[in-house]
């Protein structure tokens, strides 16, 4: 298999995490016989250094012209003082209207290895933490109408949530295939009980899983979901929910899982091509030091390859890789115990060397 992926370093610690994901695909091509073509991006505040704006419409072009999109990260406090509609982040926000995405997928998997970093109790752990949050990325209440007036006197705000359904349905096509994908259960979360828009969700939701017999469809009011990933997180597999509700449940699960590090994002349309990359920041502070954490990229080009090219095998190659290197200790600075007596069994590397090794364990599978 032969694709072309266009690659954006960004802007911090962005090029050195990229560089490490793009060895890391490069085993992957070697050992199971295909051919990734890499296409460089400017993005974010290199971009507006180089460029005046945070994506040329150039280099938009390029992402649409890939097969799929794999990001560093962009931002960072150089450019805190440019005008608004130039800020770094501005350049993410055109990339994923260009490409049409709606769907953002943020899996919260807690490593074995790295069990003591969660905040909840080791008996709740140890049952495992192992979902993901398809979460509608485009519509709802962050996208309906906002306006603030007076009426009679008093300051009113007013914020529209709304959905169609044929919103509801794409998000929850996303939702179905993502089960298919993984252990066939899919939990749709929303508020039905109070929101006519929750209740159209649960309606459609209802109505679609007709059309995939084989995954199982649970309801859950978003009150209850909130306080259900902190007490039984294991019960989870795939949940699929509207807007604001994914914004919140995704930020709650990536605390349960121990380390931002760890963790990869990716956001899909109608098509095949995705957008992938680590949901961490740039990190200036650590810039160009050799100590960030590479791994939330790598699992990122792993739900690439699983999601966008339908390469399971591969997929699950690089993510046993990085569940051998920790087996054998190797920590980034971020994921090194605390306990002085459970890092004596770790050994700190640096970006760099995190990526390798990553990099032999796949070549020595």
């Amino acid at each position: 298999m032969h694709k072309q992926i266009a690659v954006i370093p960004g802007d911090g610690i962005g090029p050195e995490i990229i560089r490490q994901a793009l060895l890391v695909l490069s085993a992957v091509a070697e050992k199971f016989g295909h051919s990734f073509a890499f296409t460089e991006v400017d993005m974010g505040g290199c971009a507006i250094d180089t460029w005046g704006e945070p994506l040329p419409e150039a280099m938009l072009e390029k992402c649409l012209a890939s097969d799929s999109v794999l990001l560093g990260a962009v931002g960072g406090e150089k450019w805190n003082s440019v005008p608004g509609h130039l800020r770094p982040e501005k350049g993410l926000l055109k990339l994923r209207a260009g490409m049409g995405v709606y769907s953002n997928n943020r899996p919260a998997k807690i490593w074995p290895q790295l069990a003591s970093a969660s905040p909840l109790k080791q008996s709740i752990v140890n049952q495992g933490i192992d979902f993901i949050i398809v979460r509608e990325l485009i519509g709802g209440i962050y996208f309906g109408e906002h306006k603030t007036e007076t009426v009679d006197g008093e300051t009113v705000a007013v914020d529209e949530l709304m959905y169609t359904e044929s919103e509801i349905e794409r998000i929850g096509r996303i939702g179905f295939e993502t089960a298919r994908k993984r252990n066939k259960k899919l939990c749709s979360v929303e508020k039905s009980n109070v929101l006519d828009s929750s209740l159209l969700w649960k309606q459609v939701m209802h109505r679609l899983a007709a059309e995939y017999p084989d995954v199982t469809l649970t309801d859950m009011l978003v009150d209850n979901c909130a306080m259900q990933i902190v007490k039984n997180p294991a019960q989870f597999d795939v949940i699929v929910t509207e807007n604001m509700f994914g914004d919140i449940l995704s930020d709650e699960a990536s605390m349960i899982t121990g380390s931002i590090g760890m963790i990869p994002s990716s956001s899909l349309g109608d098509s095949s091509c995705g957008l992938y990359e680590p949901i961490h920041g740039s990190a200036p502070d650590i810039a160009g030091r050799d100590i960030a954490n590479p791994i939330g990229t790598v699992l990122a080009a792993a739900m690439m390859l699983r999601f966008s090219f339908n390469l399971d095998k591969e997929a699950d190659a690089i993510e046993n890789a990085v569940g051998q290197a920790l087996d054998k200790g190797y920590r980034t600075a971020d994921i090194m115990p605390q306990d002085t007596k459970e890092a004596a069994d770790c050994q700190l590397v640096g970006c760099k060397k995190m990526g390798e090794t990553i990099v032999q364990m796949i070549k020595e599978a």
